[in-house]
């Protein structure tokens, strides 16, 4: 299975859905989807209510893999069941999807321009559960705001540190250091970023695959050389909060980079439409984010 699914991820044609809305998240993505916070009472409520929302999503009938190469979980959302099996056998086993699982804590406090990974001492307990659901890879995340050398070498740093750790559960992680969209040096960033992330890729073993999720640049094709890195299963961009419209016209641009959107995916996607408005709204989108991703 994990040869066939390296497969798919590595050569298919197609992008990565962003579904791992975690604790912090979920609020403004279930407002989004027009669920207000007056509507449920504690987490274990508000948890119930993101996993029907994400339900949704993996069942609709546009979201399959013609267009869809796999798909990021939340923790909970991988423990969770979608028509009587764990979401993860669910999206292989009914979608032919390949599952990813969100396995950062979130982020730590800004300093030096960046904001860290808090730490995660429970991190080998969850890639051995991650195991047994049958997840492919994990996602973590960091954010860059400022173009500062120090910062950037930390959240790199820190990055591959952990993507070793994930590739020794036999994993393929996938590193996000996110540059903010609106930091006003953003293009100097991404420029100290890259150099960062080929010094790291470089010294990578063999059997030491890694995916990269990033902004996309504000110079088109300029991780180029990461696409073609040997190393390098495939670099997937998130959209940062651009709109999908603005999205997918910056995504066109930059030849080989493919979408992993959230927000631009399920842009405009509400609780009180009929199925058939939601799987239409969904399709559309879907088809306007495939077409960015494979050209």
């Amino acid at each position: 299975m994990q040869k066939e699914q390296l497969e798919i991820v590595k050569n298919g044609q197609g992008f990565i859905a962003a579904l791992d809305q975690s604790g912090g998240s979920t609020p403004a993505a279930l407002a989004l989807y027009g669920v207000s916070e007056d509507s449920y009472s504690g987490e274990e409520e508000m948890f119930d209510l993101v996993h029907e929302m994400r339900t949704r999503i993996v069942t609709s009938p546009a979201f399959n893999s013609d267009s869809i190469l796999g798909a990021i979980l939340f923790e909970q959302t991988m423990d969770r069941k979608v028509e009587g099996l764990f979401t993860p056998d669910y999206l292989w086993e009914k979608k032919g999807i390949v599952p990813f699982l969100k396995v950062d804590k979130g982020l730590a406090e800004e300093a030096d321009g960046v904001q860290l990974m808090k730490p995660n001492p429970g991190l080998d307990e969850l890639l051995k559960r991650a195991n047994e659901r049958h997840i492919f890879g994990t996602k973590m995340r960091s954010v860059i705001k400022e173009a500062n050398p120090e910062g950037i070498k930390k959240v790199v740093d820190q990055q591959f540190e952990v993507g070793k750790q994930i590739i020794a559960a036999g994993l393929v992680p996938i590193i996000e250091p996110e540059v903010d969209i609106n930091s006003k040096d953003k293009e100097k960033s991404e420029e100290l970023l890259k150099q960062e992330i080929l010094n790291h890729l470089d010294k990578l073993g063999e059997n030491e695959p890694v995916m990269l999720k990033l902004s996309i640049p504000s110079v088109d094709n300029f991780y180029k050389e990461l696409i073609e890195h040997p190393k390098v299963v495939r670099v997937v961009a998130l959209s940062g909060g651009y709109t999908r419209e603005k999205a997918d016209e910056k995504l066109l641009a930059n030849h080989g980079l493919i979408a992993s959107f959230s927000r631009a995916l399920s842009e405009g996607l509400s609780v009180s439409q009929s199925d058939e408005d939601y799987n239409k709204l969904l399709e559309e989108s879907i088809k306007k984010i495939y077409e960015a991703s494979i050209a």
